[in-house]
């Protein structure tokens, strides 16, 4: 998760120092995504700056997102904010101080990607996103009461599963949870509200 962390600091740093990130507040609206969480100029920041939570915030880290069943253990946060091709990436992360490739590291990234071309399922595979995309390896499963595309972590995103759907038109959401919190992924799916 560390280098799922610096990967995502870097891609929002390079992004913010090559062109001029416009957030919009939590409760705009763009184009295409009415009703799409989207971050503050403050949490645009933050993401940028690669700023860490001690402790974690708690469900509500994420504007617009309530995440009804968060598992213990979480020692650390980071909002994580990135904007390319289309598409506007909110999410948080939240983590313990184990090291990443440590089979007990609990790590958990919730993220609502904006993207106005989203309409179903199979659109996750062309979603212009950097990290966590959804390619051959995909199987499509049924996880608290969504029909949602899953994967086996790998890489930066680190062991565990990935899940994701299209929760409305124009609004994907995502969540990577690490394997020690895999038997709670329908729970912490079921909880999502936007």
């Amino acid at each position: 998760m560390k280098k799922l962390r610096k990967t995502l600091a870097l891609t929002a740093l390079s992004l913010v120092s090559g062109t001029v990130l416009v957030a919009s507040p939590a409760h705009a609206e763009p184009a295409g995504t009415a009703g799409c969480p989207t971050p503050t100029k403050a949490e645009a920041r933050r993401s940028a700056d690669g700023k860490e939570d001690r402790p974690a915030k708690g469900v509500t880290a994420l504007k617009g997102v309530r995440v009804g069943h968060l598992p213990k253990g979480f020692l650390a946060g980071q909002v994580v904010v990135n904007k390319l091709r289309g598409a506007v990436e909110y999410g948080y992360q939240w983590y313990d101080d184990r090291d990443e490739i440590d089979r007990k590291h609990r790590s958990l990234w919730v993220r609502v990607v904006c993207w106005p071309a989203a309409g179903k399922l199979s659109h996750l595979k062309k979603a212009p996103l950097d990290l966590g995309t959804f390619s051959g390896d995909d199987k499509t499963a049924r996880i608290g009461g969504r029909t949602v595309l899953t994967k086996e972590g790998d890489g930066a995103l680190g062991h565990g599963r990935y899940v994701g759907w299209v929760e409305r038109e124009g609004v994907i959401v995502t969540v990577m949870a690490s394997e020690p919190l895999v038997p709670e992924l329908d729970e912490i799916v079921k909880g999502i509200r936007l």
